[in-house]
Protein backbone atom coordinates (compact mmCIF):
# COMPACT_ATOMS: atom_id res chain seq x y z
CA UNK A 1 0.00 0.00 0.00
CA UNK A 2 1.12 3.39 -0.78
CA UNK A 3 2.84 5.07 2.64
CA UNK A 4 2.57 8.92 0.44
CA UNK A 5 -0.58 10.48 2.17
CA UNK A 6 -2.72 13.32 0.18
CA UNK A 7 -2.56 16.95 1.30
CA UNK A 8 -5.42 18.90 1.50
CA UNK A 9 -5.69 22.79 1.86
CA UNK A 10 -8.62 24.90 1.44
CA UNK A 11 -7.38 28.83 0.81
CA UNK A 12 -9.02 31.74 -0.31
CA UNK A 13 -8.70 33.81 -3.16
CA UNK A 14 -8.38 37.37 -2.42
CA UNK A 15 -7.99 38.69 -5.54
CA UNK A 16 -11.49 37.67 -7.02
CA UNK A 17 -13.87 39.41 -4.14
CA UNK A 18 -16.53 40.01 -5.77
CA UNK A 19 -19.25 43.42 -5.27
CA UNK A 20 -20.55 41.61 -2.12
CA UNK A 21 -17.18 41.95 -0.48
CA UNK A 22 -16.78 37.98 -0.18
CA UNK A 23 -14.16 35.71 -1.60
CA UNK A 24 -14.27 32.09 -3.36
CA UNK A 25 -12.76 29.40 -1.48
CA UNK A 26 -10.66 26.83 -2.99
CA UNK A 27 -9.48 23.49 -2.90
CA UNK A 28 -5.43 22.88 -3.15
CA UNK A 29 -4.68 19.15 -3.26
CA UNK A 30 -0.69 18.17 -3.33
CA UNK A 31 0.61 14.44 -3.93
CA UNK A 32 3.71 13.09 -4.96
CA UNK A 33 4.73 16.38 -5.07
CA UNK A 34 2.19 17.71 -7.65
CA UNK A 35 -0.47 20.25 -6.85
CA UNK A 36 -4.10 20.71 -8.29
CA UNK A 37 -6.69 22.97 -7.49
CA UNK A 38 -10.26 23.61 -8.19
CA UNK A 39 -13.07 26.24 -6.90
CA UNK A 40 -15.27 24.97 -4.11
CA UNK A 41 -17.94 27.21 -5.15
CA UNK A 42 -17.84 28.40 -1.45
CA UNK A 43 -17.49 32.70 -1.05
CA UNK A 44 -16.83 33.46 2.36
CA UNK A 45 -16.16 37.01 4.10
CA UNK A 46 -12.49 37.41 4.55
CA UNK A 47 -12.62 38.12 8.10
CA UNK A 48 -14.63 34.67 8.57
CA UNK A 49 -12.53 32.99 7.25
CA UNK A 50 -9.52 30.91 9.30
CA UNK A 51 -6.85 29.87 7.22
CA UNK A 52 -4.71 28.01 10.30
CA UNK A 53 -8.09 26.52 11.24
CA UNK A 54 -9.27 25.68 7.61
CA UNK A 55 -12.91 27.12 9.13
CA UNK A 56 -14.95 30.03 8.90
CA UNK A 57 -15.12 31.18 12.11
CA UNK A 58 -18.25 33.22 12.80
CA UNK A 59 -21.61 32.83 14.85
CA UNK A 60 -23.80 33.21 11.39
CA UNK A 61 -26.24 30.17 11.10
CA UNK A 62 -24.33 29.58 7.83
CA UNK A 63 -20.94 29.03 9.23
CA UNK A 64 -22.05 25.69 10.13
CA UNK A 65 -23.44 24.70 6.74
CA UNK A 66 -20.05 25.96 5.17
CA UNK A 67 -17.73 24.10 7.24
CA UNK A 68 -20.25 21.17 6.77
CA UNK A 69 -19.71 21.39 2.82
CA UNK A 70 -16.26 21.55 3.38
CA UNK A 71 -15.83 18.45 5.75
CA UNK A 72 -17.65 17.19 2.69
CA UNK A 73 -15.67 17.59 0.37
CA UNK A 74 -12.05 16.74 2.10
CA UNK A 75 -13.85 13.49 2.65
CA UNK A 76 -14.50 12.93 -1.12
CA UNK A 77 -10.96 13.36 -1.57
CA UNK A 78 -10.16 11.29 0.65
CA UNK A 79 -12.42 8.65 -0.47
CA UNK A 80 -10.77 8.90 -4.06
CA UNK A 81 -6.80 8.49 -2.96
CA UNK A 82 -8.15 5.51 -0.95
CA UNK A 83 -10.20 3.91 -3.36
CA UNK A 84 -7.07 4.43 -6.54
CA UNK A 85 -4.28 3.34 -3.46
CA UNK A 86 -6.24 0.28 -3.28
CA UNK A 87 -6.66 -0.39 -7.18
CA UNK A 88 -2.49 -0.83 -6.77
CA UNK A 89 -1.86 1.10 -9.96
CA UNK A 90 0.31 4.52 -9.88
CA UNK A 91 -1.66 7.63 -10.04
CA UNK A 92 -1.25 10.57 -9.73
CA UNK A 93 -2.60 14.39 -8.18
CA UNK A 94 -5.31 14.40 -11.50
CA UNK A 95 -6.51 11.13 -11.42
CA UNK A 96 -7.29 11.92 -7.99
CA UNK A 97 -9.20 15.20 -8.55
CA UNK A 98 -10.66 13.19 -11.96
CA UNK A 99 -12.51 10.55 -9.29
CA UNK A 100 -13.85 12.97 -7.10
CA UNK A 101 -15.35 14.67 -9.75
CA UNK A 102 -16.64 11.29 -11.21
CA UNK A 103 -14.41 11.70 -14.36
CA UNK A 104 -12.62 8.16 -15.75
CA UNK A 105 -9.86 7.89 -14.35
CA UNK A 106 -6.67 7.59 -16.82
CA UNK A 107 -4.58 4.56 -16.86
CA UNK A 108 -1.20 5.39 -15.48
CA UNK A 109 1.04 3.93 -18.14
CA UNK A 110 3.98 2.00 -16.74
CA UNK A 111 7.58 1.27 -18.64
CA UNK A 112 7.59 -2.74 -17.64
CA UNK A 113 4.41 -3.07 -18.57
CA UNK A 114 4.08 -0.89 -21.63
CA UNK A 115 7.53 -2.73 -22.87
CA UNK A 116 6.10 -6.04 -22.31
CA UNK A 117 2.99 -5.32 -24.30
CA UNK A 118 5.32 -3.61 -27.05
CA UNK A 119 6.88 -6.80 -26.96
CA UNK A 120 3.48 -8.77 -27.67
CA UNK A 121 3.23 -6.75 -30.66
CA UNK A 122 6.19 -7.56 -32.12
CA UNK A 123 6.32 -11.09 -31.53
CA UNK A 124 2.98 -11.21 -34.19
CA UNK A 125 5.81 -9.95 -36.61
CA UNK A 126 8.44 -12.77 -35.63
CA UNK A 127 9.02 -14.30 -39.03
CA UNK A 128 7.96 -11.58 -41.45
CA UNK A 129 9.79 -8.50 -39.99
CA UNK A 130 11.91 -9.47 -37.60
CA UNK A 131 13.76 -12.73 -36.46
CA UNK A 132 13.40 -14.37 -33.02
CA UNK A 133 16.42 -14.09 -32.02
CA UNK A 134 16.18 -10.26 -32.33
CA UNK A 135 12.68 -10.07 -30.23
CA UNK A 136 15.15 -12.23 -27.89
CA UNK A 137 17.31 -9.51 -27.41
CA UNK A 138 14.21 -7.10 -26.75
CA UNK A 139 13.26 -9.32 -24.00
CA UNK A 140 16.54 -9.49 -22.51
CA UNK A 141 16.28 -5.68 -22.27
CA UNK A 142 12.85 -4.95 -20.78
CA UNK A 143 14.02 -8.44 -17.96
CA UNK A 144 17.41 -6.07 -16.94
CA UNK A 145 15.13 -2.96 -16.58
CA UNK A 146 12.35 -4.78 -14.61
CA UNK A 147 16.14 -5.93 -12.11
CA UNK A 148 17.36 -2.91 -12.22
CA UNK A 149 13.88 -0.69 -11.47
CA UNK A 150 14.01 -3.36 -8.19
CA UNK A 151 17.75 -2.81 -7.59
CA UNK A 152 18.02 1.02 -7.53
CA UNK A 153 13.97 1.78 -6.29
CA UNK A 154 12.90 -1.52 -4.96
CA UNK A 155 9.73 -1.10 -6.93
CA UNK A 156 8.86 -3.41 -10.31
CA UNK A 157 7.68 -0.73 -12.50
CA UNK A 158 7.58 2.99 -12.45
CA UNK A 159 5.10 5.27 -14.47
CA UNK A 160 6.43 5.97 -18.03
CA UNK A 161 5.95 9.75 -17.43
CA UNK A 162 8.46 9.68 -15.10
CA UNK A 163 11.50 8.91 -17.26
CA UNK A 164 14.22 11.25 -17.55
CA UNK A 165 17.80 11.36 -19.20
CA UNK A 166 19.24 10.28 -15.57
CA UNK A 167 17.24 6.95 -16.00
CA UNK A 168 19.51 5.80 -18.85
CA UNK A 169 22.46 6.84 -16.67
CA UNK A 170 21.83 5.15 -14.26
CA UNK A 171 20.92 1.91 -16.05
CA UNK A 172 23.95 1.99 -17.77
CA UNK A 173 25.78 2.08 -14.60
CA UNK A 174 23.96 -0.93 -13.44
CA UNK A 175 24.89 -2.78 -16.57
CA UNK A 176 28.31 -2.32 -16.22
CA UNK A 177 28.42 -2.83 -12.90
CA UNK A 178 26.18 -5.43 -11.75
CA UNK A 179 25.72 -7.27 -15.04
CA UNK A 180 29.00 -6.69 -16.15
CA UNK A 181 28.49 -5.91 -19.83
CA UNK A 182 30.74 -3.91 -21.65
CA UNK A 183 30.24 -0.58 -23.30
CA UNK A 184 28.99 -1.85 -27.15
CA UNK A 185 26.43 -4.46 -25.28
CA UNK A 186 25.25 -1.56 -22.87
CA UNK A 187 25.02 0.95 -26.26
CA UNK A 188 22.77 -1.99 -27.64
CA UNK A 189 20.88 -2.06 -24.71
CA UNK A 190 19.90 1.36 -24.84
CA UNK A 191 19.31 1.34 -27.95
CA UNK A 192 16.54 -1.66 -28.03
CA UNK A 193 15.12 0.41 -24.28
CA UNK A 194 14.86 3.80 -26.39
CA UNK A 195 12.63 1.65 -28.90
CA UNK A 196 9.41 1.53 -27.03
CA UNK A 197 9.82 4.78 -25.19
CA UNK A 198 9.80 6.31 -29.26
CA UNK A 199 6.43 4.36 -29.82
CA UNK A 200 5.05 5.71 -26.57
CA UNK A 201 5.82 8.90 -27.66
CA UNK A 202 3.79 8.48 -30.95
CA UNK A 203 1.36 6.84 -29.06
CA UNK A 204 0.91 10.21 -26.99
CA UNK A 205 1.83 8.88 -23.32
CA UNK A 206 4.98 11.04 -23.84
CA UNK A 207 4.73 14.50 -25.01
CA UNK A 208 8.69 13.95 -25.58
CA UNK A 209 11.44 11.61 -25.57
CA UNK A 210 12.97 12.15 -22.19
CA UNK A 211 16.50 10.30 -23.92
CA UNK A 212 16.87 12.80 -26.95
CA UNK A 213 19.91 14.22 -25.36
CA UNK A 214 21.82 10.99 -24.60
CA UNK A 215 24.99 9.87 -26.67
CA UNK A 216 25.79 6.37 -26.90
CA UNK A 217 29.11 5.71 -24.68
CA UNK A 218 31.98 5.40 -26.86
CA UNK A 219 33.47 1.91 -27.79
CA UNK A 220 36.92 1.29 -29.20
CA UNK A 221 36.66 -1.24 -32.30
CA UNK A 222 39.36 -3.52 -32.56
CA UNK A 223 39.24 -5.63 -35.48
CA UNK A 224 41.10 -9.00 -34.70
CA UNK A 225 42.34 -10.72 -38.14
CA UNK A 226 44.86 -12.99 -39.37
CA UNK A 227 48.03 -11.48 -41.22
CA UNK A 228 48.71 -12.75 -44.64
CA UNK A 229 51.80 -14.79 -42.94
CA UNK A 230 49.64 -16.02 -40.34
CA UNK A 231 46.97 -16.95 -42.25
CA UNK A 232 49.32 -18.94 -44.87
CA UNK A 233 51.00 -20.71 -41.60
CA UNK A 234 47.23 -21.59 -41.19
CA UNK A 235 46.92 -22.89 -44.74
CA UNK A 236 49.95 -25.46 -45.17
CA UNK A 237 49.51 -26.99 -41.61
CA UNK A 238 48.13 -30.03 -41.56
CA UNK A 239 46.26 -31.59 -38.29
CA UNK A 240 46.66 -35.13 -37.50
CA UNK A 241 43.25 -34.95 -35.56
CA UNK A 242 40.19 -34.92 -38.35
CA UNK A 243 38.06 -32.45 -35.51
CA UNK A 244 40.87 -29.85 -35.94
CA UNK A 245 41.84 -30.70 -39.55
CA UNK A 246 37.78 -29.82 -40.27
CA UNK A 247 36.99 -26.76 -38.26
CA UNK A 248 40.70 -25.59 -39.69
CA UNK A 249 38.76 -25.81 -43.72
CA UNK A 250 35.67 -24.32 -42.34
CA UNK A 251 38.01 -21.16 -41.08
CA UNK A 252 39.77 -20.96 -44.26
CA UNK A 253 36.53 -20.87 -46.12
CA UNK A 254 34.89 -18.44 -44.43
CA UNK A 255 38.72 -16.35 -44.36
CA UNK A 256 38.22 -16.26 -48.57
CA UNK A 257 34.36 -16.08 -48.73
CA UNK A 258 33.34 -13.52 -44.99
CA UNK A 259 30.69 -15.90 -44.55
CA UNK A 260 29.62 -15.30 -40.71
CA UNK A 261 28.91 -18.85 -38.98
CA UNK A 262 25.24 -18.76 -39.83
CA UNK A 263 25.83 -18.32 -43.64
CA UNK A 264 28.52 -20.95 -43.58
CA UNK A 265 26.12 -23.47 -41.63
CA UNK A 266 23.19 -23.05 -44.12
CA UNK A 267 25.29 -22.56 -47.10
CA UNK A 268 23.48 -25.12 -49.74
CA UNK A 269 24.88 -26.08 -52.44
CA UNK A 270 21.89 -24.00 -54.54
CA UNK A 271 23.26 -21.37 -53.25
CA UNK A 272 26.17 -21.66 -55.66
CA UNK A 273 25.34 -20.04 -58.66
CA UNK A 274 27.31 -19.69 -61.90
CA UNK A 275 27.64 -15.98 -62.62
CA UNK A 276 27.26 -13.55 -65.46
CA UNK A 277 31.10 -13.43 -65.12
CA UNK A 278 31.03 -17.31 -66.27
CA UNK A 279 32.41 -17.83 -62.63
CA UNK A 280 30.77 -19.71 -59.46
CA UNK A 281 29.22 -17.24 -56.92
CA UNK A 282 28.04 -17.96 -53.75
CA UNK A 283 24.05 -16.27 -53.52
CA UNK A 284 22.51 -16.23 -50.10
CA UNK A 285 20.98 -13.47 -47.96
CA UNK A 286 22.74 -12.13 -44.68
CA UNK A 287 20.75 -13.87 -41.96
CA UNK A 288 21.65 -10.63 -39.72
CA UNK A 289 20.19 -7.73 -41.70
CA UNK A 290 18.40 -9.70 -44.60
CA UNK A 291 20.50 -8.18 -47.63
CA UNK A 292 21.47 -10.21 -50.27
CA UNK A 293 24.92 -11.23 -50.42
CA UNK A 294 27.04 -12.51 -53.77
CA UNK A 295 30.56 -13.24 -53.67
CA UNK A 296 33.19 -14.86 -56.61
CA UNK A 297 34.67 -17.90 -55.08
CA UNK A 298 38.01 -17.88 -54.51
CA UNK A 299 40.64 -21.07 -55.77
CA UNK A 300 40.92 -21.63 -52.06
CA UNK A 301 37.25 -21.69 -51.02
CA UNK A 302 36.77 -23.72 -53.85
CA UNK A 303 39.47 -26.39 -53.24
CA UNK A 304 37.88 -26.65 -49.85
CA UNK A 305 34.08 -26.86 -51.43
CA UNK A 306 35.60 -30.00 -53.37
CA UNK A 307 36.75 -31.42 -50.28
CA UNK A 308 33.87 -31.95 -48.86
CA UNK A 309 31.20 -32.17 -51.94
CA UNK A 310 29.53 -35.55 -50.88
CA UNK A 311 27.91 -33.95 -47.62
CA UNK A 312 24.35 -34.16 -49.18
CA UNK A 313 22.81 -30.81 -50.03
CA UNK A 314 25.02 -28.58 -47.24
CA UNK A 315 28.29 -27.88 -49.36
CA UNK A 316 30.26 -27.76 -45.89
CA UNK A 317 29.35 -30.23 -42.79
CA UNK A 318 27.60 -28.90 -39.91
CA UNK A 319 29.59 -28.34 -37.12
CA UNK A 320 28.16 -25.98 -33.56
CA UNK A 321 29.22 -22.31 -33.75
CA UNK A 322 30.28 -23.45 -29.79
CA UNK A 323 32.77 -26.42 -30.51
CA UNK A 324 34.44 -24.45 -33.43
CA UNK A 325 35.47 -21.39 -31.38
CA UNK A 326 36.26 -23.97 -28.25
CA UNK A 327 38.67 -25.92 -31.22
CA UNK A 328 39.87 -22.88 -32.39
CA UNK A 329 41.70 -22.06 -29.09
CA UNK A 330 43.36 -25.51 -29.56
CA UNK A 331 44.52 -24.38 -33.33
CA UNK A 332 46.18 -21.06 -32.72
CA UNK A 333 47.76 -23.01 -29.51
CA UNK A 334 49.38 -25.28 -32.00
CA UNK A 335 50.44 -23.08 -35.34
CA UNK A 336 52.15 -20.77 -31.67
CA UNK A 337 49.17 -17.46 -32.51
CA UNK A 338 49.27 -15.47 -29.58
CA UNK A 339 45.87 -13.56 -30.34
CA UNK A 340 42.64 -15.27 -29.36
CA UNK A 341 41.06 -15.65 -32.59
CA UNK A 342 36.87 -17.23 -33.28
CA UNK A 343 34.93 -17.97 -36.05
CA UNK A 344 34.50 -14.48 -36.68
CA UNK A 345 37.82 -14.19 -36.47
CA UNK A 346 37.77 -15.33 -40.20
CA UNK A 347 35.36 -12.95 -41.50
CA UNK A 348 37.41 -10.02 -40.20
CA UNK A 349 40.71 -11.92 -42.39
CA UNK A 350 38.94 -11.80 -45.31
CA UNK A 351 37.79 -7.89 -45.15
CA UNK A 352 41.30 -7.34 -44.23
CA UNK A 353 44.24 -9.07 -45.06
CA UNK A 354 42.43 -10.73 -48.37
CA UNK A 355 40.26 -7.52 -49.43
CA UNK A 356 41.55 -4.53 -47.53
CA UNK A 357 45.35 -5.44 -47.82
CA UNK A 358 44.72 -6.51 -51.87
CA UNK A 359 43.49 -2.58 -52.23
CA UNK A 360 39.70 -3.52 -52.99
CA UNK A 361 37.76 -0.52 -52.46
CA UNK A 362 36.04 -0.36 -49.39
CA UNK A 363 32.56 0.26 -50.99
CA UNK A 364 33.33 -3.46 -52.48
CA UNK A 365 34.57 -4.45 -49.27
CA UNK A 366 30.84 -3.85 -47.64
CA UNK A 367 29.06 -5.06 -50.28
CA UNK A 368 30.45 -8.91 -50.04
CA UNK A 369 30.24 -8.83 -46.65
CA UNK A 370 26.74 -7.79 -46.73
CA UNK A 371 26.37 -5.33 -44.16
CA UNK A 372 23.57 -2.84 -44.27
CA UNK A 373 25.41 0.27 -44.61
CA UNK A 374 28.83 1.96 -45.94
CA UNK A 375 29.29 3.45 -42.47
CA UNK A 376 29.46 0.08 -40.47
CA UNK A 377 32.15 -1.02 -42.79
CA UNK A 378 33.95 2.07 -42.49
CA UNK A 379 33.78 2.15 -38.35
CA UNK A 380 35.12 -1.34 -38.21
CA UNK A 381 37.73 -1.27 -40.70
CA UNK A 382 39.02 2.44 -41.23
CA UNK A 383 42.14 1.78 -38.88
CA UNK A 384 43.05 -1.18 -41.64
CA UNK A 385 43.08 1.13 -44.37
CA UNK A 386 45.38 3.50 -42.10
CA UNK A 387 47.62 0.36 -40.96
CA UNK A 388 48.18 -0.07 -44.46
CA UNK A 389 49.33 3.15 -46.05
CA UNK A 390 51.56 3.24 -42.68
CA UNK A 391 53.16 0.27 -43.47
CA UNK A 392 53.29 1.04 -47.05
CA UNK A 393 54.80 4.56 -46.00
CA UNK A 394 57.31 2.76 -43.79
CA UNK A 395 58.34 0.42 -46.68
CA UNK A 396 58.63 3.78 -49.65
CA UNK A 397 61.03 5.12 -46.99
CA UNK A 398 62.88 2.10 -47.06
CA UNK A 399 63.09 1.78 -50.61
CA UNK A 400 66.50 2.71 -52.50
CA UNK A 401 64.01 4.27 -55.22
CA UNK A 402 62.84 6.53 -52.22
CA UNK A 403 64.24 9.80 -52.02
CA UNK A 404 63.09 12.87 -49.92
CA UNK A 405 62.49 16.30 -51.34
CA UNK A 406 65.36 18.95 -49.95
Amino acid sequence: MNQESVKILFFMNRSKENSKGVCPLYCRITYSGKRKQFSTGIFVDPGHWSAKKQLVITEAPTARNLNGHLAVIRQKLQLAFLALDLEGTPFDVGDITAKYFGKKVRKEVTLVQYFRDYLTRQSKLIGKDIKVSTWKKFEYVCNDVESFLWYKYKVRDIPIRKLKEQFLEDFQYYLKTEKEQKQVTVNKAIQRLRKPVKVAVGEGYLESDPFTRHKPGRVNKVVVFLTKEELEILEIHEFTQTRLQLVKDLFIFCCYTGLAYREMSDLKKVHIIKGFDGNDWIMMKREKTGKDIAVPLLPRAISIIEKYKANGDHVLPKFSNQKINSYLKEIADIVGFKKTISHHTARKTFASTVLLYNDVPMEIVSELLGHSSLKITQEYYGKVVRRRVSEEMERLKKSNSFKELE
